[in-house]
């Protein structure tokens, strides 16, 4: 979600105005998948590299966050969508890690759609941890290194649990990935957008979707292969 700053900076605002537009835009998103019922959907919220942009600004979006989170409480509720966090979330400030928890706790049984909120997440970070936490169930015994697969391996992510992305929007013109899933996204189409994210819609979204569902995904298998298996 790229371009909140760039979006205010260009009304000649202060960059925090563009984060709370985008806020909306998340609420226009989210509501959009849920009606179109898409099952999940990932949003990189605050990547471990943001930690080094002006305290101010960093301040002002956790507070952002923590108020999100408490005012959608009851519509994720409502409309029976469930709240999954990935990402170094230790590092979050203590008031915004206990709305998120209790966001969580209180939509844990949600079913129609998963949204998952990238925070303090870095893919290279988020590899490392689990590679880390695999080398000490070797250490201690407790698993074969020979039993290490790309199934066990993605066990061991933040992402447990969930499927691989299908597709990755990017917005604001930027073209490139961010330290955003590498492991996740290996057959992941990826769309790019000039549109930057307070700007990105509803109509927007069903666009993205529309480019997607006109492409043919091989997963390396020939055209003629994948139109057999389809």
């Amino acid at each position: 979600m790229d371009g909140n700053g760039r979006w205010a900076e260009q009304r000649q605002l202060p960059r925090i105005f563009g984060h709370r537009q985008g806020v909306e835009t998340v609420r226009a998103v989210v509501k959009e998948c849920r009606a179109l019922g898409i099952p999940h959907l990932t949003l990189y919220a605050f990547s471990s590299e943001n930690w080094g942009r002006p305290a101010a600004e960093v301040a002002a979006l956790m507070e952002l966050l923590g108020l999100f989170l408490a005012q959608e409480l009851e519509t994720l509720i409502t409309e029976d969508i469930r709240l999954r966090v990935i990402g170094n979330t230790a590092l979050l400030p203590p008031e915004v890690l206990q709305v998120l928890q209790r966001t969580i706790e209180r939509t844990a049984e949600n079913s129609q759609l998963v949204l998952t909120l990238a925070l303090s997440y870095g893919s290279r970070d988020e590899i490392l941890r689990a590679v880390k936490g695999l080398a000490a169930e070797v250490q201690g015994g407790e698993l074969a290194a020979s039993d290490i697969d790309e199934r066990r391996f993605s066990a061991s992510l933040d992402t447990a649990g969930l499927p691989d992305p299908d597709l990755l929007i990017r917005t604001s013109g930027e073209m490139r990935i961010s330290n955003f899933l590498l492991w996740q996204l290996a057959y992941a189409e990826l769309y790019f957008t000039d549109v930057l994210w307070p700007d990105f819609s509803a109509d927007e979204l069903r666009r993205a979707l529309d480019d997607f569902a006109a492409r043919q995904r091989r997963f390396g298998l020939t055209s003629a292969q994948s139109a057999s298996d389809s």
